[in-house]
């Protein structure tokens, strides 16, 4: 599953980011969603959510 659906994501859930920092390089951050900050239900980029860490990022693909 991808992260462009808002619908797939919950407060909770086991995903991987991408930081605004890391775009460039494509490197991933795992986290579980503490925040889901996106309001529309797809993003061509990823829905953008905050981790429990306090990382803002957009969601690439979701844990298991």
């Amino acid at each position: 599953m991808n992260g462009m659906n808002r619908k797939d994501i919950h407060v909770g859930l086991r995903v991987f980011i991408v930081l605004k920092q890391d775009q460039r390089s494509g490197k991933l951050t795992e986290g579980i969603v503490r925040n889901i900050l996106t309001k529309s239900p797809t993003h061509p980029h990823g829905i953008k959510v905050r981790l429990e860490s306090g990382a803002v990022g957009r969601v690439k693909e979701i844990g298991d």
